[in-house]
C-alpha cells in the first residue's frame, strides 16, 4: 500500500465518533473483559466508589487468561474471585453475553494478542470500548481495531495511565519550559517473548514520550544492552525524542524535557485515578481523548525499534512499518 493511502487512512481513522446516549434515569453499566491484571480490582475500587459523583459501575466481567504467560495464567482466578466477592460483579462465560448486560466495555487482558478478536464482538453489538495497554499484539491488529470501529462507528481508544498524570500532560503545554524542543523518556521495560520488545512493558514510556513531544515521528535506531533499552526517534521537523528501557538499577518513570524556555523533569507515575477520570468522560460524551493517528503511531514506533534492532541499530522509517502492516 502506498504511503499516501496510508496516511489518508489514518487520518480517515481520526475524524470524530458521535457521542452515545445517557443511560435513561440509570447507572451506566460497564463490563471487564479480561481479569488477569491487577487493573481490574485497581479500576472496579474507584469506578464503583459511592463516594464519586458519578453513576459508572463496573457490573460483569469475562475472566479469559493466556495459558502461555505465566503472569496471566496464575492471577486470572485471583482477580476473578476478588471481583465477585469484593465488589459484587457478575462472571460470565462470554464476550457476547457480557455485552448484552452492559453499556460499555474496558478491555483489560494483560495479553494484548487476543485484542483482536475480543474487540471484534464488543464493536459488533455497538459498544463504547477503552483498550488497556498493550493495545494490541501486533501493529497490524492495532490499525484492523481502529478500522472497525470507525466502519462500525464505535468510539474505540487506548492509553497508557502515564499519559494523564499532571506531571506528564503538564509537560506539552507549559510557560517554563516553552516549546518543546526535545524529551529523553524513560520507565521500566520488562520483556515478553511473545510480544514486540516494547509493547509489553516499554509502551508506559513511549506513551510519555509522545504525550510530551506529540505525534510526528519519522524513523528510529535502537540500541540494546542487558541493562537497557534505548531508541532514539526523529520527528519530521527534526526534533529529537528517546526512549530508555529500564532493566536494571533503580525502576521509574518519566523524562527530561527541553525547551525553548527551560529544561525540566516531568513527573512519573501518579496512579490509576487520572486514566479513571478519562475514561469516565468518554463513556459521559463519547469523545476519545487520544486520536486513534497518535496511538498507531505508537505502536509504530515501537514496532520499527524492534525493526532496527533486527538490523543492527540502522534507521527505520515509521512509514515503512505502516505500509508492511497495512498488507
Amino acid at each position: 500500500m502506498a504511503r499516501t493511502t496510508i496516511v489518508v487512512l489514518v487520518v480517515l481513522l481520526c475524524l470524530g465518533l458521535p457521542a452515545f446516549a445517557e443511560q435513561a434515569g440509570g447507572v451506566f453499566r460497564i463490563g471487564l473483559i479480561g481479569l488477569d491484571t491487577s487493573h481490574v480490582t485497581a479500576f472496579t475500587k474507584l469506578l464503583n466508589d459511592p463516594a464519586k459523583d458519578w453513576n459508572y459501575r463496573v457490573v460483569a466481567g469475562y475472566p479469559g487468561g493466556s495459558a502461555d504467560i505465566e503472569s496471566s495464567a496464575g492471577r486470572v482466578e485471583g482477580y476473578t474471585k476478588q471481583l465477585k466477592d469484593e465488589f459484587g460483579v457478575e462472571i460470565v462465560d462470554s464476550i457476547e453475553e457480557l455485552c448484552r448486560k452492559v453499556d460499555g466495555v474496558l478491555l483489560e487482558s494483560v495479553d494484548g494478542r487476543p485484542h483482536l478478536a475480543q474487540a471484534r464482538p464488543v464493536i459488533a453489538a455497538k459498544k463504547p470500548l477503552f483498550i488497556d495497554k498493550p493495545m494490541a499484539g501486533s501493529l497490524a491488529d492495532v490499525i484492523e481495531i481502529f478500522r472497525l470501529a470507525k466502519e462500525n462507528n464505535v468510539p474505540c481508544w487506548s492509553s497508557s495511565s502515564l499519559r494523564f498524570g499532571p506531571g506528564v500532560l503538564g509537560m506539552r503545554n507549559n510557560d517554563q519550559i516553552g516549546e518543546v524542543r526535545g524529551c529523553d523518556a524513560f520507565s521500566p521495560c520488562s520483556l515478553e517473548e511473545h510480544h514486540p520488545d516494547l509493547y509489553w512493558y516499554g509502551v508506559h514510556g513511549v506513551e510519555i514520550l509522545f504525550t510530551i513531544m506529540g505525534p510526528g515521528c519519522e524513523s528510529v535506531q535502537r540500541l540494546q544492552t542487558d541493562g537497557t533499552e534505548f531508541v532514539v526517534g526523529r520527528w519530521k521537523d527534526g526534533r529529537i525524542g528517546t526512549y530508555r528501557g529500564l532493566k536494571s538499577g533503580r525502576q521509574d518513570y518519566g523524562a527530561m524535557v527541553f525547551g525553548t524556555k527551560g529544561i525540566a523533569r516531568s513527573g512519573g507515575y501518579e496512579g490509576y485515578g487520572h486514566l479513571v477520570n478519562e475514561i469516565v468522560k468518554f463513556f459521559e460524551t463519547g469523545h476519545i481523548p487520544v486520536p486513534a493517528e497518535e496511538t498507531i503511531e505508537i505502536f509504530a514506533f515501537m514496532t520499527a525499534a524492534d525493526e532496527s534492532k533486527k538490523q543492527g541499530g540502522c534507521p527505520v522509517t515509521l512509514a515503512s512499518v505502516l505500509e508492511k502492516a497495512a498488507k
